[in-house]
Order: C-alpha cells, then structure tokens, then sequence
C-alpha cells in the first residue's frame, strides 16, 4: 500500500510500504476513507520534533474494517468507524476513569512500528477499546463523513480544553490560538452554554468561522494590546475561562493575563516554551486554575457523536483544502505557510 513517510525536516513523501496485516486477536486491519493533517504534524515537519528518517505520519482517519482478529467482538469487516489519534486496550483502570491517552498499553498513530493514518490502511490494536462505530449510511455523505473526521481529533481535544477552562452556562471564555483547535474549542465553548466567547485571531478566514461556530468578539490584537482588549470587553475583570490552543510562551502569557481571578486555563497547545509563561505566584496570587494537556478523545466520541449526526455541530469547516494521498506533502507545505487551516486527505 501508499502511506505518507517522513524522512526529515520539510521532507514528507509519499512511498509504497507493506500492507497492514492482523497480528494480534485483538487487531482489525482499517481501509482509509478520510484522514488529515494535524497542527501538531508541523512540528515534526520543521524539524522541532524528532523523527527517524522513514517514519510513518498522521493520526487522524476514518475507515472501513477490511479485517478483523477472532480476538475482536465489536466490529466486522464492512463496519465504518473513527480512531481516536491513541489506541487504548478499553480495560485498564486508566481507561476506566476515561483517561484512555494514560493506557499502558496504548499508543500514538505514527509511532515507531505503527502505522500512521495517512495512507491507504491501518492496522488498529485492541479495536474494541479504540474504534468507535459510526452509522453504515454517512460513508455515502460527503459533509457528514468529513464532519464525523473531526471526532478522531480536533473537536474531542477543543471539548478538553472548554472542559479544562470551566466552561459553564453563561460564563465568558475567551480563546487563544486561530487554528482547527482554536476553532473547535470555540464550537465546544457554545456547545457547553457559554454566553459570551472572545476568539482571538487576525486572520479574517478564521474568524468568520469563529463567528460561525458561536464566537460573539474577535480581538486581533496580541501581547499587551490584546490583554487590553479582553480586559475593555468584560469591565476589566477578564474572562471566566480561557481555552489555550498553541503552546507557546506568548499564548500562555495572554491566557494567564487575560482570565479573570478565580478562572480557569484549558490548555491544549503542544507545549513548545509554553511553560516559560507560567508564573505560579502569579496563579496562586488570583487563584488561577490550570487544566488541560492530551486529549481522551476515546472518552468524549460517544458524548459528541450525536451532536454532529444530527447536525446541532458541525465542524467541517474546519478543513478548508482537500488533497488525495500524493497531494500530501503539499498539503503540509499549505498549512506550514498557513495558507491552509487544516488539509483533508481522501486516500
């Protein structure tokens, strides 16, 4: 099969590579409809995270079991279903509590000795405790099918961190970060009863899907003059929550400086010199919480998927360039540029 290797910085190719067999009972071999390239992908792209050369990439898919071990009880071939971005083995007292990204036995698509999601087939371990099943019907609607890629990553991860930042009926949050994140974590924001959603972000295409998913005030400002902004639209006191979505010093500095007294930061930005941004005097000062990290996307699936079914959500806008699978290593170049928010794969 074709899957999508990476062999260093801005080296992404696209290589014919073995084809995904079952290996343990608990296995399902998964044939790619839908995938798509992450924020987080950057990272490795510009060479700020490792990988060795001929890795596979990518954790977000969707697909059709082709195949299933004697040791899977839940799907059969022919079964459409989403992957959460880890595998977790469903058992253990970590993914009891809902915490399935702390599974001892799980994993991150990509992974040494992994497949990764963008290529033709997947080989998924302990499909049970991984995949969730989706309606047979969506594979045949185009919107529905891109709408239901989100779960596998960004709209689960942008419901962790309004989670982590407090959201509550009526409260006012405000959200740092632009990206697909950003933009999901503006939809879980509305979703969750918040009245009063401030996105920050100066890229008019982004913020007119902000609007679009329920963000009432857009600040374009950053550092000093957007504190200054947040602060002039909530009387001074800054906001109830803050959804952190990128990881880095300035955004958790603005988070911080920017949440009211007693708030709560959700952060979900892939830490990259975030922690230079956090003052815990500062935090224990005013009572600042602090709550996010990685994603239990597994655990939240089953709460968002009949939201998107029925179309009370819907968070395709999100991908706003589709590409086949040799379209890829474009695909990265587009969204690195920013010339893209998030790429769609169709293998």
């Amino acid at each position: 099969m074709r899957a999508t290797v990476i062999h260093g910085p801005h080296d992404i190719r696209v290589e014919e590579v073995p084809d995904p067999t079952v290996q343990q009972p608990t296995d399902v071999v998964l044939r790619v409809l839908r995938a798509c390239i992450c924020g987080s992908d950057l990272w490795a792209y510009r060479g700020e995270s490792a990988r060795q050369p001929g890795q596979r990439i990518g954790h977000e898919f969707l697909g059709v079991v082709e195949e299933a071990g004697p040791g899977v009880n839940g799907f059969a071939p022919g079964d459409l279903v989403v992957a959460p971005f880890v595998w977790s083995d469903g058992t253990c007292a970590y993914c009891a509590e809902g915490l399935t990204t702390s599974c001892p036995q799980g994993g991150f698509w990509g992974s040494v000795g992994s497949d990764g999601g963008q290529g033709e087939a997947v080989r998924v371990p302990f499909a049970d405790g991984t995949l969730v099943k989706l309606p047979a019907a969506a594979a045949s609607d185009d919107r529905l099918l891109t709408a239901l890629l989100a779960l596998s990553d960004v709209l689960g991860t942008g419901h962790h961190a309004a989670l982590g930042a407090g959201v509550r009926p009526g409260s006012t949050v405000a959200v740092v970060g632009d990206g697909a994140v950003g933009l999901c974590g503006v939809m879980a924001a509305k979703r969750l009863g918040a009245e009063r959603i401030i996105a920050l972000g100066r890229h008019q295409a982004r913020t007119d899907i902000a609007r679009a998913f329920g963000a009432t005030d857009v600040v374009a400002e950053r550092g000093d003059a957007a504190l200054a902004a947040v602060r002039e639209l909530t009387r001074g006191e800054g906001t109830h929550g803050v959804i952190e979505a990128v990881g880095t010093e300035q955004s958790m500095r603005t988070a911080l400086g920017i949440v009211r007294d007693g708030g709560s930061v959700g952060y979900v930005g892939v830490p990259h010199g975030s922690g230079t941004g956090v003052d815990l005097g500062v935090m224990f000062d005013r009572n600042i919480g602090l709550r996010g990290g990685v994603a239990p996307v597994r655990t939240y699936i089953p709460d968002l998927l009949p939201d998107v079914l029925d179309g009370t959500i819907d968070p395709s806008p999100v991908f706003d360039l589709t590409v086949g699978l040799d379209g890829v290593p474009g695909g990265y170049k587009a969204m690195d540029e920013r010339t893209a928010l998030k790429v769609l794969v169709t293998p």
